[in-house]
């Protein structure tokens, strides 16, 4: 009997040692922590990495998936747009050809004086003839490319096709001969016609566009084009943007960048080069694609002695002075020596002859009133104003009598 007591309790005894810790106690702690592994601390379901140097190129599924998703609502977006806007555009080719194959052959457009005044070609076209004399067959240049904008203007407005047109220029001629100031007519007359933003003629030569090291000229030309982009770029000698005689010159590299320019830009950007006729020529024969870019080419002529004295009087009027009419056979006679000589530089040599002659007229006065005393030292607003032909004989003395060494800076 005590033996069999024994025994149960010694089987009691083992029992309890070997069993699990509390229940309740147990799932206390798990509620405690949801995140908590039973068998540590550690998390053992998320990979951290270790030491591998790859690690950063891990992520998790549901991230990589999410992105991915996103990157094909992404494209299918963007093809969602462009199938609308090719959409929108066959419907507004539907429409515009429908309008056209209505509307009658005697719609109204307009009449071509109505655009030409109301876009403001006409003023400038108005302010060419009266600032240039002379250039008969440049100024009419200039208006057929103002009527080719304008007729397309109003081809525009009753829905016709257009394109911008090659507007680049070519402008070739001796020095004075107008062709800055046709090329700031025909931006502005660009801008009103609305194929330019600004208008503005940004002038430039080689050492504008080129530079002196490797990787010094693209910043250059790039500055200036961006100088000049919604005007006229107007390149003056532009041969000298080329030589032939040196592979490495960094002219080339200007060279293509405008022609890049000229291409891409057109509607832009309008790129003039100007210089003498023949170096222009032979030029173009080096740059083929420069030639071919430009659509339009203006040769300007030298003036005659008859039209450099006209200019000559255009200049007075706009300085506010008068010009005695026996001065002008004497200014006549100063431009016809003057053209035989070397240096001759058609306006700029009227401008340089009418600075000459208004000092002369300043020297003449100041001594007359200041120095003589005449009519107690006060002149009269005409004194002021007047330039005769005493002024213009010194300086065409000065071409007859000097010596050949001085003669050509008259």
């Amino acid at each position: 009997m005590k033996f069999s007591a024994a025994v149960s309790l010694l089987f009691v005894a083992s029992a309890s040692a070997f069993a699990p810790a509390s229940v309740g106690r147990s799932a206390t702690q798990i509620a405690a922590g949801s995140n908590q592994n039973p068998f540590g601390n550690v998390k053992s379901l998320e990979y951290t990495g270790g030491d591998d140097p790859n690690s950063s190129n891990y992520g998790r599924l549901a991230e990589k998936l999410n992105e991915a998703d996103i990157e094909r609502r992404k494209i299918q977006d963007e093809a969602d747009r462009r199938e609308r806007a090719a959409e929108i555009r066959r419907e507004e080719r539907l429409a515009k050809i429908a309008y056209m194959n209505d509307m009658p052959d005697s719609q109204p457009a307009g009449t071509v004086d109505e655009f030409m005044f109301k876009e403001g070609v006409q003023d400038q076209l108005d302010k060419l003839d009266h600032d240039l004399v002379g250039l008969t067959a440049v100024k009419q240049r200039v208006k057929e490319i103002a009527a080719l904008l304008v007729l397309d203007k109003m081809r525009r407005k009753l829905g016709f096709e257009t394109s911008v047109p090659s507007l680049h220029m070519s402008f070739t001629g001796a020095p004075g001969t107008g062709k800055t100031t046709v090329a700031v007519r025909m931006g502005q007359i660009l801008a009103k016609m609305g194929y330019a933003r600004r208008g503005h003629v940004v002038l430039a030569t080689r050492d504008d566009l080129v530079g002196q090291y490797v990787g010094h000229t693209a910043p250059k030309t790039k500055e200036m084009i961006k100088k000049a982009m919604g005007g006229v770029l107007l390149v003056d000698e532009a041969y000298y943007l080329y030589n032939a005689a040196n592979d490495r010159d960094y002219g080339q590299e200007s060279i293509e960048i405008l022609l890049n320019v000229m291409e891409n830009n057109q509607d832009d950007l309008v790129v003039a080069v100007a210089g003498y006729k023949d170096r222009m020529d032979k030029f173009f024969s080096y740059i083929p694609g420069m030639m071919s870019r430009i659509g339009n080419h203006i040769d300007f002529p030298n003036y005659t002695a008859d039209e450099l004295v006209q200019i000559a009087a255009v200049m007075s009027r706009d300085l506010e002075y008068d010009i005695d009419d026996a001065a002008y056979d004497t200014f006549k006679n100063y431009i016809e020596e003057r053209m035989k000589l070397p240096y001759f530089s058609n306006a700029r040599t009227v401008r340089n002859a009418m600075d000459r002659a208004r000092m002369n007229s300043a020297i003449r006065t100041f001594e007359k009133y200041a120095i003589d005393g005449v009519n107690g030292g006060v002149c009269t607003v005409e004194d002021l104003r007047n330039i005769s032909a005493e002024d213009f004989q010194i300086i065409l003395d000065d071409i007859l009598d000097g010596d050949s060494s001085k003669r050509i800076f008259a």
